[in-house]
């Protein structure tokens, strides 16, 4: 058997090394990166916020999967065009949120047949979604940050709703032992604990497909041909 069909190439362990790497960058250190031209920190920016940028165009703004794809591409076509303007590198994702919830009432008004749409008399109101998504988002990026042990622990005592004893059985660990505040003091800080208590430890997903390499590619090509017609 050829020793290729085995041993995958050398540079095949590289790629998935620089990709781990890139997705356990904090968020200003990714975006210094895309400053600087890393075309794999921008795959990475568009990979860890495209979720974020799906769920305010359907669960808040409530619009159409392919609308919320339109939505998606000028996003990050204007992210990559102005990144130069985010001040803070660690405020990327209200910013893109921010960005985000602009295009949707921008899209929502060229869309409708009425003269004016005011997106906060949409059912539920924009700005409670907003909130609960950027709450979600928020937990998830704090869950991530702790260990398997501990996200276990939490995700069943806060989402599951499960007791001592109900976790320590199915972890085989005596219940005794088990401290979700803990867990929660130690790792998590601002409004993550009773967040964790009031949404769970899940963001719901998206109903609109994660983003494909042809559409991360389409909306490069969309900022760069933007860019090319100002000069």
């Amino acid at each position: 058997m050829d020793r290729a069909a085995i041993f995958p190439p050398a540079e095949h362990f590289g790629f998935i090394l620089l990709a781990v790497q890139l997705a356990s960058l904090p968020d200003a250190q990714l975006v210094a990166r895309c400053r600087g031209g890393d075309e794999d920190a921008w795959r990475e920016l568009v990979a860890r916020f495209s979720r974020y940028v799906f769920a305010i165009c359907g669960q808040a703004f409530r619009l159409r999967p392919e609308d919320s794809e339109e939505v998606f591409q000028e996003v990050f076509a204007r992210t990559y065009q102005h990144l130069e303007r985010l001040r803070d590198d660690e405020a990327i994702r209200p910013w893109i949120g921010q960005l985000t919830r602009r295009l949707c009432v921008d899209h929502l008004r060229s869309s409708s047949r009425e003269d004016i749409v005011d997106p906060d008399t949409l059912p539920g109101g924009t700005d409670e979604a907003m909130a609960t998504i950027d709450e979600s988002f928020a937990v998830h990026e704090a869950m991530a940050k702790l260990t398997e042990n501990c996200r276990e622990i939490l995700d069943r005592f806060f989402a599951r709703d499960e007791s001592y004893q109900t976790i320590g059985s199915a972890l085989e660990i005596p219940s005794g032992s088990i401290s979700p505040p803990s867990c929660s003091r130690a790792h998590a800080s601002g409004p993550t604990r009773p967040a964790l208590r009031s949404t769970g430890s899940r963001v719901t997903p998206s109903p609109s497909p994660f983003p494909t390499r042809a559409s991360t590619s389409s909306f490069r090509r969309s900022a760069v041909s933007s860019r090319r017609g100002t000069t």
